[in-house]
């Protein structure tokens, strides 16, 4: 380990990690040749430095919630030469360290940082943005955009799953088309999610089974009439099988093509940037992290 380099987000869970950022600080100082240390100050600034530093630093440290990961993320794989990549996190969900096996107090984590576990990840791409997680339209998507933030900021977690139930009540139909070389489909939707990692929203809701390193996408997609059946998979969330009924689809590959009518918002890792259409691609072993327990 040589020379690393930490960039926080101050405002992540809070503002909570402040008042932790002096001992991860120090942690990191006495366990590599050289530490250099950013925080963030606007939308964007990471991703600036990112592009400064990424030829200079042989790891990359992302202290904050999963806003802070994507933007991070998607400036490091892009580039050619890209360190590698660890995460302290400080949001609510957190859904790419907990996929990596990092513990959520961040001192903790600090810890397994030091501990130098590298694994290789696969990242998924998106038109314009790369994504580590997931990448979801339809009732994702509302779900999202439906928190309040006062309920985000009391019940943490807990809000994405108020919220999905709100909007599960109330969905917004779509045409759908998606093809693949695995399988293609055409018709009503009320969602589609593409899953790279195993964790939503803060737990392993959807594809419990799936990992970073096996060198395929799961897919789900929700038809309308299939809404009785996925309320009843969605308030277990410990099912092992996504697919419950034909009506649930469930398959898994390495690219595919999306379009819907009317076009709909994308939600990538929490982000919402783009609409479609939209043409996805796994990136194998694109990425290494420093990991936790796998």
């Amino acid at each position: 380990m040589t020379h690393a380099a930490l960039l926080l987000n101050p405002n992540a869970g809070n503002q909570k990690m402040i008042r932790q950022i002096d001992t991860i600080k120090n942690r990191l100082e006495e366990n590599f040749d050289h530490f250099t240390f950013y925080e963030t100050e606007y939308p964007g600034h990471g991703a600036e430095i990112v592009d400064d530093i990424c030829e200079e630093v042989d790891v990359l440290i992302g202290a904050g919630g999963d806003g802070t990961i994507y933007e991070l993320a998607n400036a490091l794989c892009s580039k050619e030469k890209r360190p590698v990549f660890g995460i302290i996190p400080g949001g609510t969900c957190n859904d790419f360290s907990r996929a990596i096996g990092l513990n959520q107090n961040p001192l903790l984590a600090v810890e397994q940082i030091i501990q130098n576990n590298r694994k290789t990840i696969d990242v998924g791409r998106s038109n314009n943005e790369y994504f580590l997680n997931f990448w979801g339209i339809g009732m994702i998507t509302q779900a999202s955009e439906n928190i309040d933030p006062n309920t985000k900021e009391l019940f943490g977690r807990l809000s994405y799953y108020i919220s999905s139930a709100q909007t599960i009540n109330d969905p917004s139909p779509f045409h759908l088309k998606v093809e693949s070389d695995d399988r293609q489909f055409e018709g009503e939707a009320v969602m589609m999610l593409v899953g790279n990692g195993p964790f939503t929203g803060g737990v392993q809701a959807f594809f419990p089974e799936n990992n970073l390193t096996d060198g395929k996408f799961d897919v789900l997609i929700i038809k309308e009439s299939s809404l009785p059946t996925f309320w009843s998979f969605f308030q277990s969330k410990f099912t092992k099988e996504p697919a419950l009924n034909e009506d649930i689809i469930h398959f898994q590959t390495k690219k595919l093509s999306i379009t819907a009518e009317p076009e709909q918002k994308i939600d990538c890792d929490g982000e919402r940037n783009y609409t479609t259409p939209s043409t996805l691609e796994l990136l194998p072993e694109h990425l290494t992290v420093l990991a936790g327990e796998l």
